[in-house]
């Protein structure tokens, strides 16, 4: 069964949620300013899907009720998508809010769990890294060649682009961040000590904590 973060539960979570650890040391400090920018870009998400929808609406009220063309809403409104889509990536990442499968869960040792939710993570990084070299590949050949959109409007491409490759690049520093403080602390260090899907039931079950086996 798969679970993501809803609104709906989060009252509920958070009533009931084992307290955050504080991580020590260098760690700390990096994981305390990851978190300090992850709230200003989910700050400027959320401003970003508002414009968005503003932007669209305009949209509709000049072509339907106006009658007039419209050349720039529509790409416009997917810009700020893109960029509220992509920067927001670690903030979810950081809370372990990204849809997850649990299929294997509740069928494995704790023991096998970590390691497997280890796994996930390295093996996420891993591709979240090329994600963002290509990104980062594709905006210096569109500033470079200086490429635009091909509608009427034509807005140059290294800005969904530049918002691409900078997303991606802060999530794989929140994966690394989070693999890290696994491997020194252990998962609940890892942004599992508040999660937003349902396997943080089996991680904060007294046999994960503990280390041992139900």
């Amino acid at each position: 069964m798969s679970h993501a973060f809803d609104a709906a539960s989060a009252a509920s979570e958070t009533a009931t949620a084992a307290p955050e650890p504080r991580i020590p040391g260098i760690l700390g400090h990096l994981d305390r300013g990851m978190k300090a920018i992850n709230r200003v870009i989910m700050l400027l998400g959320g401003i970003a899907l508002v414009c968005a929808c503003l932007v669209l609406s305009y949209s509709v009220v000049v072509r339907y009720a106006l009658h007039e063309p419209t050349d720039w809403q529509d790409e416009m409104a997917v810009f700020l998508i893109v960029g509220a889509t992509f920067f927001s990536a670690a903030a979810v990442q950081a809370k372990r809010g990204h849809v997850a499968i649990e299929a294997l869960s509740g069928l494995l040792s704790p023991r096998v769990n970590r390691a497997r939710l280890l796994m996930a993570d390295i093996i996420s990084i891993v591709f979240v890294t090329f994600f963002a070299w290509k990104s980062w590949t594709l905006l210096h050949e569109a500033w470079v060649d200086g490429q635009v959109s091909q509608s009427s409007w034509g807005p140059p491409l290294w800005i969904p682009y530049a918002l691409m490759a900078v997303g991606m690049t802060f999530l794989g520093l929140q994966f690394l961040l989070q693999i890290i403080e696994a491997l020194t602390y252990g998962p609940r260090a890892a942004g599992w000590a508040n999660p937003k899907v349902g396997l943080g039931a089996d991680l904060n079950a007294p046999s994960l904590k503990t280390g041992t086996h139900p």
